[in-house]
């Protein structure tokens, strides 16, 4: 008897396997030339995102936060691990997690918990130029554009969506797009971003 359902069972295992969909993004730039290091995510519609990892780090090397840009889900602890050989400041002051990490060598023993979605920039209070930008979304769908534009933000189960891109940069926020995945639809999505230039590092010599 529990054989004769095993078949049925993985026909429903299948089709529920087949309602994933793997989503691919390309971001360029006003020129048609792809954008790196952009931020794309997708927020489901008509259901609560699901918790993914929710662990980060972000590393100082070289007096530079490594990445610049970063991404994260709500509830995620990031780890400040200084590689360098002085000791490193950070800190914040943006309305989704203000926090205070003094004067250290190494890694803080306690990680900082981003429990708020919003967007926050990073600093070191003794080097001025080192800054860092941290997107903190409620959702697990989301990566980093690479050198050819492109993110992949996995499998996502069929349904609604809102797509959405950010960069720290961007001249102003690109319109996002409301997306439904499912057999047939599509599932490669592109974006326009304009970016205003960098600002500039500043004096690297203490």
């Amino acid at each position: 008897m529990r054989h004769a359902r095993l078949p049925r069972l993985l026909v429903v295992l299948s089709s529920i396997c087949a309602l994933a969909v793997p989503v691919e993004v390309q971001v360029l730039d006003a020129a048609g030339k792809p954008l790196d290091e952009v931020v794309v995510y997708a927020e489901p519609l008509s259901a609560k995102a699901p918790k993914g990892k929710l662990s980060h780090i972000i590393d100082q090397v070289d007096k530079e936060f490594v990445p610049l840009v970063n991404v994260v889900q709500v509830g995620t602890a990031i780890s400040f691990p200084n590689k360098d050989n002085i000791r490193h400041n950070i800190y914040s002051f943006s309305a989704p997690k203000p926090f205070d990490l003094k004067l250290y060598s190494g890694t803080p023993s306690s990680p900082v918990v981003f429990d708020k979605p919003g967007q926050v920039v990073l600093g070191c209070n003794i080097h001025d130029w080192m800054v860092s930008y941290l997107l903190i979304v409620d959702t697990p769908w989301f990566d980093k554009t690479d050198a050819r534009g492109m993110a992949r933000l996995g499998e996502l189960p069929a349904g609604e969506y809102e797509l959405k891109v950010w960069h720290p940069y961007q001249a102003s926020a690109a319109p996002a797009q409301k997306i439904k995945l499912g057999s047939g639809a599509a599932s490669a999505f592109a974006f326009r971003l304009k970016l205003t230039p960098p600002p500039a590092s500043g004096n690297h010599n203490y």
